[in-house]
């Protein structure tokens, strides 16, 4: 019995240290310590395009910076990622908060990231939604016109890109 004690009590240790080998070559966890700075939620070439928007829209919503998690869901993790930490510029809504159309600005920071923009919206559209791009601020006319047609049926869904 003695010696079944001692075999019993080894196996312990031998277990012990193991988990302890285990432990020690895991990368400790980085805490986070990095410096938090406010900052504006929109840039100053998204500004004046919000203002354009609620000026020619006043009948709408106009949302800003939304995440795309809060306009897509899925139940696989997989393609949540695809869309995770996305975030579109502006969401155009009725007073109802039924999405009319999203607004991208495509601006000088969009350089070079056509098949990005493509990808996003692709996302958004099998999704349902009307993804509209400009690559400045347009006119109120225009804004009505791009987002108002769709508003009442008479645009499929897709895009409408104008310079």
């Amino acid at each position: 019995m003695t010696t079944l004690a001692i075999i019993a009590t080894a196996c312990i240790v031998l277990v012990f240290l193991s988990l302890s080998a285990v432990a020690a070559k895991r990368p400790a966890t980085r805490k986070a310590g990095g410096t938090i700075v406010a900052k504006q939620p929109l840039t100053a070439n998204e500004q004046p395009m919000y203002f354009r928007l609620t000026q020619a829209l006043p009948d709408h919503v106009v949302l800003s910076q939304v995440a795309f998690s809060a306009l897509l869901t899925t139940r696989d993790q997989a393609t949540r990622n695809t869309f995770n930490r996305k975030v579109a510029d502006f969401v155009i809504c009725t007073k109802a908060f039924e999405v009319v159309a999203l607004v991208e600005l495509d601006d000088a920071s969009h350089a070079g990231r056509k098949r990005q923009d493509d990808s996003r919206d692709a996302l958004l559209t099998r999704a349902g939604y009307r993804v509209l791009r400009y690559a400045r601020v347009p006119d109120v006319a225009t804004l009505q016109k791009d987002v108002l047609l769709g508003d009442v049926g008479g645009s499929p869904i897709g895009n409408a890109i104008a310079a």
